[in-house]
């Protein structure tokens, strides 16, 4: 658990999706329309305009992304993050937008705030921590009994899976039991994340069981852009995607995306 607070802490997710001045608003737009821009299925899954007078819990609220799109909608946000770096961001973002919200430092492993929400949301955050099953049991505790989970975890296999692969020597094409750790170690921006792991809709259904039933899931994103290039904020898609159209792009979404978006209920 202290290799992953350091890890996240040190770098914030899409920290550095901006050049401009970190704490600025020029600096939170631009992350914004980045982060919405690469990964446009964000806004169909959250549906941030039906949390309009709802109370929505974020687990791993990050720099604040969704949390503003949340309350731009009038949701009544609760966000919640492992790391201070992160939750001190997400507080000078809501003050540059002049909102209010509750944003708390806390480890969801042990305890989620004492309250009943409407959604609890969480994109990308639950794959790494080290006992995700204790964080659905702590969700199923505060979620209302109408209320809906979604979550984003990251799929077993997927285009991205196969690029890691083919990249980096250390996984050397074999399915060994270190498989786990060579993902995570290049799973995200930043090399070397402690912990990552990837899931089977199988293994989803598992991971919810008895606290929560699916009601959707469907894959998601794959990243077609040239990585030095994206990371001086230029979009050029990579070579093996330039004559690859959206419509072809979309198609292979669904059968080899990195992302497994779920919807689902509380079982009562």
């Amino acid at each position: 658990m202290e290799k992953i607070y350091n890890y996240w802490n040190s770098r914030p997710c899409n920290i550095k999706h901006s050049s401009k001045e970190i704490g600025t608003k020029e600096y939170f737009d631009e992350v914004e329309n980045k982060k919405y821009f690469v990964e446009p299925h964000i806004l169909t899954f959250a549906d941030f305009a039906k949390w309009k007078n709802k109370k929505v819990l974020e687990i791993g609220c990050g720099i604040g992304t969704a949390c503003i799109s949340f309350l731009k909608e009038n949701a009544i946000y609760t966000g919640i993050d492992l790391t201070d770096s992160a939750i001190e961001l997400a507080k000078k973002r809501i003050d540059v937008y002049n909102y209010t919200a509750d944003l708390y430092v806390m480890n969801a492993e042990i305890e989620l705030p004492k309250d009943k929400y409407d959604l609890i949301y969480s994109f990308g955050v639950i794959h790494h921590s080290m006992n995700p099953k204790k964080i659905i049991e702590n969700a199923y505790n505060v979620i209302k009994d109408d209320g809906e989970f979604r979550l984003m975890l990251y799929s077993k296999w997927s285009y991205k899976l196969f690029w890691m692969m083919n990249t980096y020597d250390d996984f050397e094409w074999k399915f060994d039991n270190d498989l786990n750790h060579k993902i995570a170690k290049y799973s995200e921006a930043q090399t070397g994340c402690p912990q990552t792991l990837t899931y089977t809709f199988d293994d989803i259904e598992e991971l919810l069981n008895p606290y929560f039933k699916i009601v959707n899931i469907w894959k998601d994103h794959i990243f077609s852009y040239d990585i030095e290039e994206y990371k001086k904020h230029n979009y050029v898609k990579s070579k093996e995607f330039e004559s690859i159209n959206n419509s072809d792009l979309k198609s292979m979404e669904k059968e080899l995306g990195w992302h497994t978006m779920v919807i689902c209920k509380k079982i009562i």
